[in-house]
């Protein structure tokens, strides 16, 4: 309402001071707030300029850092003139904004009609804001080179969590800036009191984060993550049932892609509070198989059963063979339809397509020579034997009758 009642009395103003005659000089000196129609003309001429000029020196600096991009040296001062490149038009329309205001009239200090103090005050104000803000944003900009930095440093490790940091660092540190600039500007410039607008966003900020506790939750759950590193980007894992390799750990969540090719999204605060099975950083495939012959092998075909088994294993590069982690095969119980070989061994390096190629080549060459010394697998059944066989004789015995016969014999 008062924005309306003041620019009536502008326009009344306006009317009071309007000249008679129709001619071009009455036109051009017709006033406004007592102020000439040739003083806003120029006002808008020098803001035009300004942003020609302002474009213009954007033009300059960015051909200094291409010029600079050909050379072996100088990153640093080429990453700098392009940070430079959009703040300096900023800049520039800044100052240009605070020229115009010699432009204009204002009652205060020629004594005559024109603008308010407090609008010259504003004007002021505007003028150094656009300033601060041009500055801000060439640290905002600066961050660039930060990042540049980080991501040379990240390069030369080889876990891929560091990669994920650097923006994670770069987004923290704009925000910063962001909120800074406000502070200084609303503080310093606009003369707002942040002490009180602090302490109302403190009350408010209780209640955000009662609200948004699982948030808060997820976020220091990542930085768990980034400083432990459970794991890395591209690392197979297990977790609450799902498996699979991790493909982004976020500010609040971790992606991982399943086997099924399924896409799960897990908060960090459960992942840091639940057991992680890390399968990526395993050094080998270890494999646990049982081999079962039939209860009529011979002793010595299973001993030789055993040694086939070896000599396969001993002739399989892939195979491991570290003294701690040799192969073992050994005949170890007598199960309920089979007499039970344990095999054990590792595959190296601990590559799971690999592994099944693997025992692809140990089974088969198992399977060839078994049939070669006639040992057979032995699979669930059931033997039946008769009365009177020669090999296991079976004696049949009945309870005698009331008559007192003898039981009949087999």
């Amino acid at each position: 309402m008062k924005a309306i009642i003041g620019l009536t009395n502008l326009l009344v103003l306006a009317e009071q001071e309007k000249s008679p005659n129709g001619g071009f000089w009455d036109t051009i000196n017709y006033k406004f707030a007592g102020n000439e129609v040739w003083r806003f003309g120029l006002l808008l001429g020098i803001i035009v300029v300004t942003l020609i000029v302002g474009r213009i020196v954007r033009y300059l600096i960015l051909r200094s850092a291409h010029k600079l991009a050909q050379k072996e040296k100088g990153q640093l001062m080429e990453l700098f003139l392009r940070c430079l490149s959009r703040p300096s038009v900023v800049g520039v329309f800044a100052i240009g904004v605070y020229l115009a205001r010699f432009c204009l009239r204002f009652s205060h200090i020629e004594g005559q009609p024109g603008f308010s103090e407090s609008i010259e005050t504003r004007w002021i104000q505007v003028s150094q804001s656009l300033l601060a803000l041009a500055a801000a944003y060439l640290i905002y900009r600066l961050v660039d080179i930060v990042e540049y930095y980080l991501k040379r440093w990240t390069g030369r490790t080889e876990t891929k969590l560091d990669d994920m940091l650097v923006p994670v660092i770069r987004k923290s540190l704009r925000i910063f800036v962001t909120v800074v600039a406000v502070l200084f500007i609303s503080e310093n410039i606009l003369g707002q009191e942040i002490g009180t607008i602090l302490a109302a966003a403190g009350i408010g900020g209780l209640a955000f984060a009662l609200a948004a506790k699982d948030t808060i939750a997820n976020f220091f759950g990542s930085v768990t993550i980034f400083a432990d590193r459970p794991f890395q980007v591209g690392e197979r894992i297990k977790l609450g049932g799902y498996d699979g390799p991790v493909e982004q750990v976020g500010f609040r969540s971790t992606r991982i892609r399943t086997l099924d090719g399924h896409q799960v999204t897990v908060p960090n605060s459960i992942i840091v509070n639940d057991m992680v099975e890390n399968i990526g950083r395993r050094p080998f495939i270890k494999r646990v198989a049982n081999i079962g012959v039939t209860y009529d092998t011979p002793p010595d075909k299973v001993e030789k059963a055993v040694q086939i088994i070896k000599d396969i294993l001993a002739e399989t590069e892939e195979v491991n063979r570290d003294p701690d982690l040799v192969p073992r095969v050994y005949f170890n119980d007598f199960q309920d339809f089979y007499l039970n070989i344990l095999m054990i061994y590792w595959v190296k390096p601990p590559d799971y397509w690999l592994s099944q190629e693997v025992h692809q080549k140990v089974n088969l060459a198992m399977m060839r020579a078994f049939a070669d010394e006639g040992i057979e697998f032995a699979f669930p059944s059931q033997t039946v034997y008769l009365a009177g066989d020669d090999r296991r004789q079976v004696t049949l015995k009945m309870l005698a009758g009331t008559t007192g016969q003898a039981p009949p014999t087999a």
